[in-house]
């Protein structure tokens, strides 16, 4: 099935995106997937940039390596007699199980939002480049509309946007508003069977699967009980997935990752009580050279989303 069908028709009451829109999603898709298949030098492809997505499908991936982790749990995490901490040699699957086991056991304190509320966001972004040099960091905050038929405000490296309301036409996806969130399945192998799609001799099905679970975590959202927990469980059906042993947070400090190969999205997670931390991606600065765009100055880029609140207007803090 095309996945701007399945964006049309999964979970929504609503008309799907115009033809110029699905034609533009679908050039972005296809390009993404289309890099992700070539085989050139990893951190090429440049991930989004944008928190909402409009219209569709958008953003790009890359690879990060590893096939297990040495995991550390202290006394209040295994032992339970205060002796030194011990070293499990865990799987990719394994991490993506006890981080969806830790999810349900945390659940949510946030409200259930309103259509016509805002998503307050504090982001903590830090980037490095692959080949050394000076390490950048930010701390962006953000007022994004639920349903998107509000102005935003978005800060993205520093710098402030004023986005305007979605057009008639015009989807969020994946879906921020609860009521389409809650009509998705929260049966792993269900979720898993969504996205998949009915193409079952698509080389790339899996890929966009592992890049729909990103999708659904970087974005604003308040998520219904169970499904981020059956994402983590879907994601750990995925044959491929792998462990990056190197991977670190936003403060620089160790934690298992978990990614798929020719994907730049690495997810995080903390070494110690596996809770979700944000996620890593590898992009690069396009540049002009003598008149050609060339991608150069390579970096890695993490993300941990340090605040969400749902709030009534734009500036408001609870």
């Amino acid at each position: 099935m095309d996945e701007l069908t399945r964006v049309r028709e999964w979970g929504t009451d609503e008309r799907g995106p115009s033809t110029r829109a699905r034609s533009a999603a679908r050039a972005r898709l296809t390009t993404a997937i289309e890099d992700e298949t070539r085989g050139t030098a990893p951190g090429v492809r440049r991930p989004s940039r944008r928190i909402v997505v409009r219209g569709a499908l958008a953003g790009l991936t890359a690879a990060a390596a590893g096939a297990a982790v040495v995991v550390t749990r202290g006394a209040d995490h295994g032992t339970g007699d205060g002796r030194a901490p011990r070293l499990d040699t865990v799987s990719a699957t394994q991490v993506l199980h006890r981080a969806a086991d830790r999810t349900r056991a945390a659940g949510s304190t946030l409200p259930v939002p309103r259509d016509d509320q805002y998503f307050y966001t504090r982001t903590f972004i830090r980037r490095t480049p692959v080949k050394g040099g000076r390490t950048r960091t930010w701390t962006d905050e953000s007022w994004m509309s639920v349903d998107g038929s509000k102005p935003s405000l978005r800060e993205e490296y520093g710098k402030v946007h004023h986005d305007p309301p979605l057009g008639p036409h015009e989807v969020v996806w994946p879906p921020t508003v609860y009521a389409k969130l809650q009509k998705m399945p929260t049966d792993p192998d269900r979720l898993l069977a969504r996205f998949r799609g009915s193409e079952p001799d698509d080389p790339h099905r899996d890929l966009r699967v592992f890049f729909e679970g990103c999708m659904l975590m970087m974005g604003p959202r308040v998520m219904p009980p169970g499904l981020q927990a059956a994402a983590f469980e879907m994601l750990s059906k995925l044959p491929r997935i792998r462990l990056d042993r190197g991977a670190t947070d936003v403060a620089g400090r160790k934690v298992v990752g978990v990614s798929y190969p020719e994907s730049s999205f690495t997810f995080l997670f903390d070494r110690t009580t596996y809770d979700y931390m944000g996620l890593r991606t590898e992009g690069s600065v396009p540049k002009k050279v003598h008149g050609e765009w060339k991608q150069t100055g390579f970096y890695y880029e993490t993300r941990t989303l340090r605040e969400l609140q749902v709030v009534d207007r734009i500036g408001q803090h609870r």
